[in-house]
């Protein structure tokens, strides 16, 4: 999607906005708008709250001024564009109202009623709702054509995105003024349709869950977890780390929400594990543990332990895929240990296997293996920063050593997991992929926006339909398939939007 404002001999500019509430996304949104050019008018109902707004934004101003992001001219004409409305009708004037009061349906439902009867005809009602059905809101509005979501993410000014939602009655000029007006603040505008989540926290469900599910499944700890999709697949944080900044409270109750408004998705099913440590008080940093433990602010991460050693032995390698194949073979030589070539492994051999969507087990039973001797290899992100090795229910121990420290032989770190279908960087990463595929098969918004605001908006090292791209979507697709054969749980069927483009061998970037 273009992010080129319209032009404004077609499209009217915004002159006034009104924000009604001022805790922090209320304040992040005065002050790019104020940025932009804007007059804004601040209201709430709690006393003092719309100074202490002021004074905070100024002094970010401030802030700007004294690291010489900002001249002080500038910083003084913002400052004078912040007006106090000590009372609903002194919005009057505005040309668009963002709400951004609690999150309940009523509340917003109400405000907006009684702004119907002091702003314009043409005034534009915005509401920064991030989880509530923008159709719903206006629904009790006299002119529901005129109201849209306008959703922001915390903290507004760093975070470059911004949602446009029109409800089912939005006029479709009110969307392009909203969507040009988020353009004038510097955001990327993800035009999106009233779903559920909107774009974002939809896009976002499967990092959290799929991850939640792997630690309910005890193929490995949080930790592990954590370090295997942070190392491996890039990401800045992982799942656990993120739950704990987020919080419990937070994050639980938007994993709920989503589950239910979806009538019991099974792609976005939350974990009982969550709602436990919820009513434990175990909440993240906030209240000094979640899944970590945390002193003076920090988490309290253990070492990883140092790996074991073990005199070369003789590898098989029966990884299927020629690409596998050489990166195993690559690795074996890099190490000096010998590498058996035969068709038929030797009875004294470390079998590496390279499965995708399939556990060691099945891996290893299916090639007529002895499991007591196999591991196996994730190489869906090859064997950079991190290698992630499985065992089968009957590894052997010295067998499982040696393969950690075959892997681990040039200083690479090793995590080990229990056997899971699909490990878990590739269990994660093909739910990430199949739940943005969804997104687009719905028509929620363009495959190039979908890809921009995750990026934007979750820190994602791609988006997912990029992310099915880089790593292969039909590689993504037999991982789902495998998960969906063996677990039979339908959160793992395959996206028509996945499955017919990678059996053509067409991008899924493309609409």
């Amino acid at each position: 999607m273009s992010t080129t404002p319209a032009s404004p001999n077609l499209i009217p500019p915004f002159r006034a906005l009104g924000i009604v509430g001022t805790g922090a996304m209320g304040r992040g949104i005065a002050q790019i708008a104020a940025q932009a050019g804007l007059t804004v008018y601040l209201h709430d109902l709690r006393e003092g709250a719309v100074a202490e707004a002021q004074a905070f934004i100024g002094g970010m101003w401030s802030r700007s001024v004294e690291k010489q992001r900002l001249s002080e001219a500038d910083a003084e004409r913002y400052r004078a564009s912040l007006k106090e409305a000590v009372s609903l009708a002194d919005l009057a004037g505005c040309d668009i109202v963002v709400e951004a009061i609690v999150e309940k349906l009523e509340a917003k439902q109400s405000l907006f009623t009684e702004l119907e009867e002091i702003l314009d005809e043409q005034a534009v009602l915005a509401t920064n709702t991030s989880s509530l059905s923008v159709t719903a809101i206006a629904s009790a509005c006299r002119r529901p054509e005129r109201v849209i979501g306008f959703h922001f993410f915390n903290p507004v000014p760093l975070m470059k995105i911004v949602e446009v939602i029109p409800g089912l009655r939005t006029d479709s000029e009110v969307a392009e003024r909203v969507e040009a007006l988020g353009q004038a603040m510097g955001h990327f505008t993800a035009r999106t349709t009233d779903t559920p989540g909107f774009l974002v926290n939809h896009a976002g469900r499967a990092f959290g869950t799929e991850a939640l599910r792997i630690l309910g499944e005890s193929v490995t700890d949080h930790v592990t977890i954590d370090r295997i999709l942070v190392d491996q697949g890039g990401f800045r944080m992982g799942p656990f780390a993120l739950l704990d900044l987020t919080g419990l409270d937070v994050s639980h109750a938007v994993m709920e929400s989503i589950y239910h408004q979806y009538y019991e998705e099974p792609r976005f099913r939350p974990s009982p594990l969550t709602r436990q440590r919820l009513t434990a008080g175990l909440l993240g940093r906030k209240s000094g543990e979640g899944f970590y433990r945390y002193v003076d602010g920090k988490p309290q991460v253990p070492e990883e332990p140092p790996l074991p050693t073990s005199e070369p032995l003789a590898v098989w390698i029966g990884a299927e895929d020629d690409d596998a194949r050489r990166q195993l073979t690559d690795l074996v030589r890099s190490a000096g240990w010998p590498l058996e070539s035969s068709a038929a492994p030797s009875a004294e051999a470390l079998f590496l296997l390279a499965p995708l969507g399939e556990d060691a087990t099945g891996c290893a039973l299916r090639l007529g293996l002895p499991a007591e001797r196999c591991v196996a290899v994730d190489l869906l992100a090859g064997l950079g920063k991190r290698r992630s090795l499985m065992t089968t229910p009957a590894t052997r121990n010295e067998i499982r050593d040696a393969a950690m420290a075959l892997l681990g032989h040039d200083g690479t770190p090793v995590s080990v997991i229990n056997d899971s279908n699909g490990f878990v960087l590739q269990r994660v990463v093909a739910c990430i992929v199949n739940v943005g595929s969804e997104i687009a098969q719905q028509g929620v918004a363009e495959p190039q926006t979908i890809d921009r605001a995750v990026e934007l908006g979750l820190g994602y090292p791609l988006g997912p339909l990029a992310m099915g791209d880089h790593y292969g979507s039909r590689r993504i697709l037999t991982i789902l398939d495998n998960l969906l054969a063996a677990t039979g749980d339908p959160r793992y069927r395959a996206s028509p939007w996945l499955r017919r483009r990678a059996r053509l061998g067409l991008p899924l970037t493309a609409a």
